[in-house]
């Protein structure tokens, strides 16, 4: 997405850029500047500017009025005060027609709904990067070890963990990321709002491709009406002095303003940004979005069903249930650390939320609600978004200097040590295999989160 929305402003710049020297030639290159700074300012409000959208094209239209203004008076002298009267009167007199109120509106949508999809993404990418960092409990190593291992040393080599065990030991280990799960559906479907904004009819391929024609058109309004628009400007900001004959006809002479504007045939249109089109990327990325949903509840499903895990619910009296080869009889946990209250292979203490992951949960509730403004049409602010879920850190994970400021959701801080409660294993030897089913667990969510994002 980052990749095509750039590439998608860079070809709207550029396709403008060739229409109007090809159209106006040197009148349009002495003014360039006006047009280059449009494309800095959306790119700067798409990469997370501080950028007014309205200001910035109010601003642009007021500026463009100017230099028209000269242009189609150049027989007149005009002082900065007097241009800056003319500017004034740029909505009451409506000289570019309705062209700037529609192009505001469609821009504003556009922007605001594509960096803010941009921006969730990117959240969704963080918060899974952060909680997939959580080091699980000593309790939950314990339970993992016991289920792995202990069947070993009964001589059981070839008898896999019961299914509903297996089940138990997971929802416990990961009873934290369970209750990611609410707050992270409900962030998915604000997602998959906003992509349908991405589909309508202000997404911002539609409203940045003909950009060029649009603009032309309100340049071509304004010179049609450009007497009833300066004989209403003199009434208001007063009858500017003429210049000397000697010059009036040199400027003249010097603006030719009468080129008309000719749009590119679709042969001679830029490719398409990424060697693809917006419509291909949502709809590709909507089927991944809807995959996602519910992922942290069926993560202790999707671990036990790898046939590396448990038995699977075929075998129920020929599996290994925590003491014996036999059936295992206790009934499943649900998901979340309150329902693990009676887990009967975990111990954990429900009263100790994991900070890490509350800090995620609270996360995902700052972006859906930017979500939904952004599907509202509301602009969003991109930069306080870290003021209000980072908590006490920034949790980039990397200095300022060497981190595109792109996108980059900073949730958390997670910080590396062990906890100080892995002491309390009674042996060495135990400690050691503990250690290592950390790391085992922690691979197994790994391989799990990425088969199902695949």
């Amino acid at each position: 997405f980052l990749e095509f929305f750039k590439e998608l402003l860079e070809n709207a710049e550029k396709s403008l850029n060739d229409m109007f020297v090809r159209t106006y030639g040197r009148l349009y290159m002495q003014n360039s500047e006006l047009f280059k700074d449009l494309f800095v300012e959306l790119k700067r409000y798409y990469v997370g500017g501080n950028v007014n959208l309205e200001e910035m094209l109010n601003e642009f239209w007021a500026r463009l009025l100017e230099r028209m203004f000269r242009l189609v008076n150049p027989q007149y002298h005009f002082t900065d005060e007097y241009l800056e009267c003319v500017s004034k009167y740029t909505e009451q007199l409506k000289p570019f027609g309705d062209v700037p109120r529609k192009l505001k509106l469609q821009v504003t949508r556009a922007f605001v709904a594509a960096r803010t999809f941009a921006q969730g993404l990117a959240v969704a990418r963080d918060v899974v990067s952060k909680v997939s960092a959580v080091n699980p409990t000593p309790q939950g190593t314990r339970a993992l070890l016991k289920m792995m291992y202990c069947p070993y040393c009964r001589g059981l080599v070839s008898v896999k963990p019961c299914y509903n065990y297996c089940f138990n030991v997971m929802r416990g280990c990961l009873a934290n990321q369970g209750d990611l799960d609410t707050e992270w559906n409900i962030f998915m479907d604000s997602m998959l709002l906003v992509a349908e904004r991405l589909e309508g009819p202000f997404n911002i391929e539609s409203v940045m491709d003909p950009i060029d024609v649009k603009i032309s058109d309100a340049i071509m309004n304004m010179q049609e009406n450009s007497m009833q628009v300066s004989q209403k400007v003199f009434q208001g900001c007063g009858q500017p002095k003429t210049l000397a004959q000697g010059r009036t006809a040199r400027s003249v002479s010097e603006s030719g303003f009468s080129a008309r504007f000719r749009p590119y045939n679709p042969e001679e249109r830029p490719t398409t940004a990424a060697g693809t089109s917006l419509d291909r990327l949502v709809t590709d990325v909507k089927e991944k979005l809807k995959q996602a949903k519910k992922f942290w509840s069926s993560l202790p499903g999707n671990i036990c069903n790898d046939e590396k895990m448990s038995v699977g619910t075929v075998n129920e009296n020929e599996c290994w249930n925590g003491s014996a080869k036999s059936r295992y009889d206790f009934a499943v946990t649900g998901n979340g650390l309150a329902s693990q209250v009676n887990n009967p292979e975990v111990e954990v203490d429900i009263t100790k939320p994991d900070m890490v992951i509350r800090r995620q949960i609270m996360a995902l509730r700052v972006m859906t609600n930017k979500l939904k403004n952004a599907y509202s049409g509301n602009d969003v602010d991109f930069i306080d978004i870290s003021e209000e879920s980072s908590g006490e850190e920034s949790g980039s994970g990397c200095e300022l200097q060497q981190c595109s400021p792109e996108f980059e959701f900073n949730a958390t801080e997670v910080t590396g040590n062990s906890n100080k409660s892995d002491k309390n294993v009674n042996t060495s030897a135990a400690t050691r295999s503990g250690l290592s089913q950390a790391a085992l667990l922690l691979s197994i969510l790994f391989l799990a989160m990425q088969r199902q994002w695949r």
